[in-house]
């Protein structure tokens, strides 16, 4: 038996077993999760020593560690609550903020969330933080990125463990890592992306509503970043759902949410 239908055996084995919060969708999950931690942290401390960080003292970083701070308690009570709290095992949750105009926003498995200060004029407030931050949160709690890891070393690295992989192919390894957990793209990804990119709305608007924040406000955060100017891709050559059809889906799941908001 070929290392490749070894591989492809253990992948049935894995999404037989794993599931995520909230969606219950079933996931494949191939690589060590305290490997995919470790590799989080080096590239973690690689970009907040390249990037210009923001101080704790800016107005800026305060408020997204406040936020992050709520929505990281609501979603590790949740899964307390759910008895799914290995999902968390050994985070360390850290908030900053790059002086940087990107668009954008991410959290490292292990609890890592980086905010760009090109996506607070969108955000605006702590609400529309709150929809980014449940968001981001709720990729690394559904390790979305160890499943696109996973799917990118299937194609890549088929049999290798993520340490032989590293060691063989360091700088593709690491930019499989930084495009699973979402600095950077592939089209290669893209079917897995719009998936976790539509279950991590759903599962944090769940966060945001626990944490105090209405969930209300994420159709309204979409609307503006769908008005923000520019050429969208269409959604076929799109990491992320249109913004049509992610508003929608987020109307639709907003009873669900509005059950864990408390104001």
């Amino acid at each position: 038996m070929n290392l490749r239908l070894l591989f492809l055996i253990g992948i049935l084995g894995v999404q037989s077993c794993a599931k995520v919060p909230i969606t219950g969708r079933r996931q494949m999950n191939l690589v060590d999760e305290a490997s995919i931690m470790t590799m989080a942290n080096e590239q973690y401390v690689e970009v907040m020593r390249t990037g210009k960080v923001l101080p704790a003292s800016d107005p800026r970083s305060l408020m997204v560690k406040k936020v992050g701070d709520r929505i990281a308690a609501s979603a590790t009570q949740y899964l307390k609550d759910h008895r799914a709290s290995n999902r968390v095992a050994g985070f360390q949750w850290e908030f900053k903020v790059l002086d940087e105009p990107t668009v954008n926003a991410w959290c490292m498995p292990g609890g890592k969330v980086a905010f760009y200060t090109g996506i607070l004029p969108v955000t605006k407030d702590e609400t529309g933080l709150a929809v980014v931050m449940g968001h981001e949160v709720a990729h690394a709690i559904a390790r979305h990125g160890n499943e696109r890891m996973s799917q990118g070393m299937a194609v890549q690295a088929a049999g290798m463990t993520l340490e032989v992989f590293t060691a063989q192919n360091p700088g593709l390894a690491r930019d499989l890592f930084l495009q699973s957990v979402g600095i950077g793209s592939s089209l290669g990804m893209l079917a897995y992306s719009r998936k976790h990119e539509s279950e991590a709305d759903k599962m944090g608007l769940v966060f945001m509503a626990m944490a105090g924040y209405d969930p209300r406000e994420a159709p309204k955060f979409w609307e503006r970043m769908s008005s923000g100017g520019g050429q969208t891709p269409p959604e076929l050559l799109s990491t992320h759902p249109s913004d049509e059809t992610r508003i929608r889906d987020l109307e639709a799941y907003m009873s669900e949410a509005l059950k864990y908001y408390t104001p």
